[in-house]
């Protein structure tokens, strides 16, 4: 990297949805600024590596670990934590970065920290309906703040500055065309698409729900599955999908998640920020589980902000396969059966979208810098 060329650091990772909405914003400012360099300070995980070395970006594989309620780790915890602010102390002292955007998540204290305590330009983006604990904390000592939603704004009383951008998403979305996407993944462009999603790393408790509802499935001959089932429930699902004689495709993990949701008519998922700024922007009727076992529930905060506004139905996932399928049957037979139904859902939807936030963010980050697009 040419160190006289504007360096842009963005600091979280671990999961897709931590991470896309930053590397967006990035290949949304270096539409505008090519000369810039931007490194990701991230996490050891394979999803890391997968989505940002192929970008042309820099990762820096942080030291730090979660935050535990275990008063006996917090020794650790904090030690980890403290050896990432003074790596990315050293790296800012060196050269001096044009901003620092923390996308959430425990990847993203050190570097902003680090970066507020200099005087470098910082700014984080919240991108769940309520904020988590780091989010609130930085909220106050950061330059500016990004949410996705109106209603979060009220969760950060003492930020400076506060912008309502919506989420990045990728610009693949956007270009994204239901008769290209259903021939790239090989479906039938006579049926109507079912997308069942439980993020990068699957959710087991959708998976094994939707294991229960083969027979509804293999009825609804006019209708086709992608399931995106993480690594663990792969085979699984694929066994039962072929016993059961179900048209479906299941898909340990992919990048082509504009195809999927360009392709699919009707949506089961969980309720991450980076999804729900997904279905939105393609106007998609969705069924929503939020994952559970969140103490602060997070997804069922964001889940609420669609269903409150009677643009998704909301399933609460109680863990168990077989309540949790009765529960998703109530549901996703009515939306199968009636284009009508599904429609409702997607003009509802269609209003909470925003197609432009990369845009819009990056355009804040160069302002921030000092930069000009």
């Amino acid at each position: 990297m040419d160190p006289h060329r504007p360096w842009f650091v963005i600091a979280g990772g671990g999961t897709g949805g931590h991470l896309y909405p930053g590397l967006s914003v990035m290949n949304a400012i270096r539409r505008g600024r090519p000369d810039v360099d931007v490194t990701v300070f991230g996490t050891p995980r394979m999803i890391d590596q997968t989505l940002v070395e192929p970008r042309g970006f820099e990762l820096v594989k942080q030291d730090v670990l979660p935050f535990t309620l275990k008063p006996w780790r917090w020794p650790t915890f904090l030690a980890a934590w403290s050896r990432s602010r003074r790596a990315a102390r050293r790296r800012f002292v060196k050269r001096r970065p044009a901003a620092v955007l923390g996308l959430g998540g425990y990847a993203a204290g050190p570097p902003v920290v680090a970066a507020a305590r200099l005087k470098i330009p910082t700014a984080i983006f919240n991108p769940d309906a309520v904020p988590g604990r780091a989010n609130r904390w930085m909220g106050s000592r950061v330059n500016e703040v990004y949410v996705q939603w109106e209603a979060t704004e009220d969760h950060f009383p003492r930020a400076r500055a506060i912008y309502c951008t919506g989420c990045p998403i990728r610009p693949e979305f956007e270009s994204a065309d239901r008769s290209r996407a259903v021939k790239k993944l090989k479906l039938d462009p006579a049926k109507h698409t079912l997308l069942i999603t439980g993020a990068s790393q699957g959710a087991r408790s959708i998976n094994l729900a939707v294991v229960e509802l083969m027979d509804v499935l293999a009825a609804a001959t006019d209708w086709q599955v992608v399931h995106l089932t993480g690594p663990s429930d792969l085979e699984l699902c694929r066994n039962e999908y072929k016993t059961a004689g179900v048209d479906a495709r299941s898909i340990a993990f992919t990048e082509r998640m504009p195809d999927c949701m360009a392709a699919a008519d009707l949506v089961i998922s969980r309720a991450g920020a980076s999804t729900l700024a997904e279905i939105t922007a393609m106007r998609l009727p969705s069924i929503l589980m939020p994952y559970p076992h969140d103490r602060r529930k997070h997804q069922l905060a964001n889940a609420h902000v669609l269903a409150d506004e009677n643009a998704a139905e909301l399933v609460i996932d109680t863990n168990d396969p077989k309540q949790n399928a009765a529960a998703l049957k109530a549901v996703l037979i009515p939306l199968m059966r009636s284009q009508q139904h599904r429609q409702r859902l997607s003009r509802a939807v269609a209003s909470l979208g925003r197609l432009d936030a990369a845009d819009v963010m990056a355009r804040r980050l160069l302002e921030l810098a000092g930069l000009t697009p």
